[in-house]
């Protein structure tokens, strides 16, 4: 059965032999997704969309990564992150600089 999960990058590492960690934040948890030149290693996340989501790192971009029947990642999708909290705190600062 094919699934999404929705989040947000954390961390990434990047190794000297092309290796890509990224720490995936989502219902929260974090999950450790890696793409490996070495392609005998399970789980290994394809490197066009470990990219994709390293380069997501300290920006306000969330993400979906979707999984086919067989669990690997099929594809990503990336939309700007809604701030509902900030949204609430500029009216409140508006309504106390008009009260001034």
């Amino acid at each position: 059965m094919s699934y999404s999960l929705f989040g947000q990058v954390l961390g990434v590492r990047k190794f000297a032999n092309g290796d890509i960690e990224v720490d995936f934040y989502h219902e929260d948890e974090v999950t450790q997704y890696r793409y490996s030149s070495d392609s005998s290693r399970l789980s290994n996340f394809p490197k066009e969309l470990t990219e994709a989501l390293a380069s997501t790192l300290a920006t306000d971009i969330c993400i979906e990564i979707f999984f086919g029947d067989d669990g690997n990642p099929t594809h990503i999708e990336l939309e700007e992150c809604a701030d509902d909290d900030l949204d609430d705190d500029e009216i409140d600062e508006d309504s106390i600089l008009e009260e001034s």
